[in-house]
């Protein structure tokens, strides 16, 4: 594959993920104000298992497709890499259909075991979705082992789109028809359903298009040893099992979580249903906004890997350290602005996204999210570290540190969310707490096996002195301006003049560099204009 080819694929991917994940964290607001905090409750509830049982079925075998696919087709054995194709396909059908079975046939007794038994519907409607995504998965990998990106990528948007409309469309009929929240809830879930089914046809329909070029390619084929179906199997279980396991992490704990938060409520006093609002504010309400940051370091996390990879396989270890280091700074100088400015907008913020909620919802919606604002600065750099030692071939590391941090999440939010005064409030505490936890090793990690000293000046003191200038900016704005504007105008107008004097703090101070620009989509030709106008000086 050229590097041409291998950058385009790439910048195709990395567009249709960022449409995606944009897709994916605007969706949760107009839901959230059309069923409230409770009917978020329930829908918030089902997806920790959904997402468990697709990492179980699914996770790694795609990678492992593309990874085997790829191979054969570049030795010519092109029949090799249909047959791969064939039997991972079917592995993936089977597992989609023991999941999906699973949870249809179980989600009353999941429901009720989690302590969330409206929760059922959303259950109910999520099972098809894991018998489609598997099949969708399957040719995602094939497709990516040809090296054609495109299938992959309009199917993803294409599956999204229809998820977010679709999901829409149900809860508003559903609340039309007062059929009540459980159902609305649900029908919020089947959008996921429904995208699943139309990602899987766009992805199918792309391939029987071009099948007669396949058919064409496996009559050319070079004729090797045919390989036994059990060989075939193991070399996918090899790729795919590990990437399972570091992919079934967060769920995993993100289910236990689910049951813990619901029971210990319930254990202080609340009903099931005020237990479901409050969790719904949390993981519905809050967690969506600390989603958004996750959008800039995923994509950095993207830019990090093959950089570093590329540098540690050619012995660059000069280089490493650069790109490591910048990736590092550019993290937090996303992470610290995104934490401090939802720390101190917390409230006004949840008032302007989610108006229709009671007063009382949108007051305890912002005091959880204040909490769990600085959240935003460990998870971001979780991510960029954990490419970073991907990058280096330390895969393992980062799934070891989170499992760590997972770990000690499951003993403070059990500790915490039981104590009458703290509450759902230690659900947050606790996720701060791990991510912080698997930060800290992380970066550890990477000191170790890059040999990295790093300039405190430049990766702490210069991020935080800039961010120190537009928190401040942003408080007096806000409250200068409330009693004049009202709330909304003035949340809208602190947001934009804390953005431009970070802007104007990160240059005036040197923080942000030419080589930062590089790790952020079009920073190349950012850097050049900033350097012609003297905003950039290194």
């Amino acid at each position: 594959m050229s590097k041409d080819n291998f950058l385009k694929g790439a910048a195709i991917l990395s567009i249709a993920g960022f449409l995606v994940k944009i897709l994916g964290a605007v969706y949760r607001i107009p839901l959230a104000n059309m069923i409230g905090d409770t009917g978020m409750g329930y829908y918030q509830a089902a997806y920790p298992i959904y997402t468990l049982m697709f990492a179980l079925s699914t996770a790694g075998i795609p990678v492992a497709i593309a990874k085997l696919v790829s191979e054969k087709n570049s030795i010519g054995d092109y029949r090799g890499a249909q047959r791969i194709f064939r039997i991972s396909f079917i592995g993936l059908l089977i597992g989609g259909i023991l999941t999906s079975s699973f949870v249809f046939l179980g989600a009353k007794t999941i429901a009720d075991k989690i302590g969330n038994s409206n929760a059922y519907y959303a259950l109910i409607a999520l099972a098809p979705a894991l018998l489609f995504t598997p099949i969708m998965s399957a040719f995602r990998g094939y497709f990516q082992g040809r090296q054609d990106m495109t299938p992959t990528a309009l199917s993803q948007v294409i599956e999204q789109l229809a998820r977010v409309g679709m999901g829409l469309l149900l809860v508003a009929l559903i609340l039309r028809f007062d059929k009540g929240l459980p159902m609305a809830a649900g029908g919020a879930s089947f959008g996921a359903s429904a995208g699943a089914l139309l990602g899987s046809i766009t992805i199918i329909y792309i391939y029987l298009k071009r099948k007669n070029k396949i058919r064409r390619e496996i009559r050319r084929s070079e004729r090797f040893k045919k390989q036994d179906t059990s060989q075939i199997i193991k070399s996918i279980l090899v790729i795919a099992i590990p990437i399972t396991i570091g992919a079934s992490v967060v769920p995993l704990f993100g289910t236990i979580d689910v049951a813990i938060v619901m029971r210990r409520l319930q254990d202080i006093g609340y009903t099931e249903k005020e237990a479901s609002g409050l969790y719904g504010q949390l993981t519905g309400m809050a967690q969506t906004l600390i989603n958004f940051p996750q959008v800039f370091s995923v994509a950095i996390g993207s830019s990090l890997v093959p950089a570093i990879s590329t540098a540690f396989a050619r012995r660059k270890f000069s280089e490493v350290k650069k790109t490591a280091s910048s990736g590092i700074r550019v993290t937090l100088l996303i992470g610290l602005p995104a934490a401090m400015g939802l720390f101190i907008l917390a409230e006004p913020i949840i008032k302007l996204l989610y108006f229709s909620n009671p007063i009382e919802v949108q007051e305890s919606a912002g005091s959880i999210l204040r909490v769990l604002s600085f959240s935003v600065i460990f998870l971001t750099l979780v991510q960029s570290l954990t490419a970073i030692l991907q990058g280096m071939g330390k895969a393992f590391i980062p799934v070891r540190n989170l499992i760590i941090g997972a770990l000690a999440k499951v003993v403070i939010v059990y500790v915490l969310t039981g104590i009458p005064g703290v509450g759902v409030k230690g659900a947050a505490v606790s996720t701060i707490t791990a991510y912080m936890i698997a930060s800290f090793l992380n970066l550890r990690a990477v000191k170790k096996y890059a040999r990295i000293r790093f300039n405190l000046i430049d990766l702490f003191f210069k991020p935080i002195l800039s961010v120190a200038i537009m928190t401040l900016i942003v408080s007096l704005s806000y409250n200068l301006l409330d009693g004049f504007i009202g709330s909304r105008l003035a949340t809208l107008t602190a947001i934009g003049l804390g953005g431009i004097s970070y802007g104007f703090a990160l240059l005036l101070t040197s923080t942000i560099t030419s080589k930062d620009f590089e790790l952020l989509p079009g920073g190349n030709k950012l850097a050049i204009k900033l350097k012609k106008i003297g905003l950039l000086r290194r």
